[in-house]
């Protein structure tokens, strides 16, 4: 931290006056946001402390080369001498997944001006891939200069054993993988056609800033403020401009509808033939849903991953979408004839996802404007759970005061679900006085939301390792709601990866 404020005051001259950390950054990228005194005239910035100098290299590198083509990106103001530290534009707080948050939310309704940003987030793609290759010394990209097909064996096999192998189905390994190269060898094919130039690899809606700072001087003249601003590309590198399309409109979460979906292509396609010629319409289209295909198996490896083995409810939480996205594009794709030309592939998909546990709702599926209730389980050595509905959060007990099961051998590879564990809890006696406190206070939170039309509460329940104790008041707790007010009540018991709807 001293070393940024050094760097800080290498830069400005001042001591900064605030200095906040920003969430959401990544494991090995921390962002802070530096105030200067009200007195001085230098704006926040936002700093960034890496640990890998090639990573932090290829993000100031493509900053720098972006704002020499005047495209839209946070400028660098200052770079330690070890290159683990730099300064950058402040961009704001509001990203583009935050100014679309309601059609989210509304299970994909958007409204007018959310589908103006959209549109003009899709317009600015083309620029960043056509006119940032321009020039662009690809050698400096992290961790690779080009998209090729060890990415896309990687991307895959990470599907295949982290979200694949979980759901237990049989399949063959020497035809997956067949299948698989095959892919990997359709999707870099035009390595050397007009259809590559820079690909974002990350283009996502949370890496979209809306910016109405005055202190962007080289980009103050592009159009009316708010304006999209691209971040967080640093792993970017030559590749198909199909890519980034394909991740940014069939991100799971964003539930966007086939028509919105396909306007979107149209505004992109349209925009894309003013930086370089492009295939006919009917090739462009086949080869960008051979992307969203891959994008699709590859984000699902990411969602096994972090949802599966880190047990992070977002990702759990995207999974539903995610197979649904599925299910479309192999009923599109079995019309279109792909599935020849990977058929252990598409005989796989299809019984994946026919499977019953990815029929249940997503926590932010809520279209009916009713009030959805969730209750969470969860260890504290693990973090408390997100809340997905965009509202900040909702209750939290601890249920740590409670005498422990799992202190006692008998206990310790069940859970708040087994019967051995329920009547240790209840002849004890504390979880049932416990659980008559939260009731109370439950009851009258639910009733008062049903009164005021809210659509959405939250209740997660922590203990040490997440498996007895809290499992047992979540359980509780949801039957309870659910026979008192008949609401759908979604149940998550994070560490044990079980999840169920209470519903009529």
């Amino acid at each position: 931290m001293e070393q940024l404020r050094e760097l800080y005051r290498q830069w400005s001259g001042v001591e900064p006056a605030l200095v906040e950390r920003l969430a959401g950054a990544g494991s090995n990228r921390v962002y802070f946001r530096l105030t200067a005194p009200a007195d001085s005239a230098f704006p926040s910035v936002i700093g960034c402390v890496g640990t890998s100098r090639e990573e932090n290299r290829a993000f100031i590198y493509l900053s720098r080369h972006f704002v020499s083509k005047n495209l839209p990106v946070p400028e660098i103001l200052a770079v330690s001498d070890d290159e683990l530290r730099y300064l950058q534009s402040d961009l704001g707080s509001v990203s583009l997944f935050d100014a679309i948050r309601r059609g989210r939310e509304a299970g994909g309704q958007y409204d007018d001006e959310e589908i103006r940003l959209l549109e003009t987030t899709i317009r600015l793609l083309p620029k960043i891939q056509i006119l940032g290759a321009e020039g662009l010394d690809w050698s400096v990209c992290y961790p690779q200069p080009s998209f090729d097909e060890q990415n896309v064996m990687f991307d895959l096999n990470y599907f295949k054993y982290c979200f694949l192998k979980t759901t237990e189905i049989d399949f063959h390994e020497l035809k997956l993988e067949a299948d698989f190269r095959q892919m990997a060898a359709d999707l870099t094919s035009d390595e050397n056609s007009a259809d590559w130039g820079f690909m974002y690899r990350d283009f996502q809606a949370r890496n979209v800033m809306l910016s109405s700072s005055p202190s962007l001087p080289l980009h103050s003249s592009l159009t009316p403020l708010p304006f999209p601003f691209f971040i967080d590309f640093q792993g970017g590198r030559r590749g198909p401009i199909y890519y980034d399309l394909a991740s940014f409109l069939w991100q799971a979460s964003a539930r966007y509808s086939d028509d919105l979906r396909r306007h979107l292509v149209d505004v992109y396609y349209d925009e894309l033939q003013r930086y370089k010629d492009v295939r006919a319409r009917e090739d462009f289209d086949r080869q960008l849903r051979l992307f969203v295909l891959f994008r699709t198996l590859q984000v699902l490896g990411a969602y096994g991953f972090r949802g599966y083995f880190e047990r992070k409810p977002h990702f759990i939480a995207s999974i539903p979408p995610a197979i649904e996205n599925l299910r479309k594009i192999l009923d599109s794709e079995g019309k279109n004839g792909t599935e020849n030309r990977y058929p252990h592939l598409f005989e796989v998909l299809r019984q994946m996802v026919s499977l019953p546990q990815f029929n249940r709702p997503a926590a932010s599926d809520n279209s009916t404007g009713k009030l959805v209730v969730r209750v969470f389980s969860f260890s504290y050595k693990k973090g408390i759970p997100d809340d997905e509905s965009g509202n900040g959060g909702g209750y939290v007990f601890d249920c740590r005061s409670t005498h422990n099961p799992g202190r006692y051998e008998p206990y310790k590879k069940l859970t708040g679900l087994d019967e051995p564990v329920i009547r240790f809890l209840e002849d004890d006696g504390e979880i049932t006085k416990f659980l008559e406190s939260v009731y109370r206070l439950a009851d009258a939170h639910v009733e008062r939301y049903i009164e005021r039309g809210f659509t959405s509460l939250m209740f997660s329940f922590g203990c040490t390792g997440g498996q007895h104790r809290s499992v047992y008041s979540a359980q509780h707790l949801a039957e309870h709601i659910h026979e008192k007010f008949g609401v759908e009540v979604r149940l998550c018991h994070r560490e044990q990866g079980i999840f169920s709807v209470l519903s009529s």
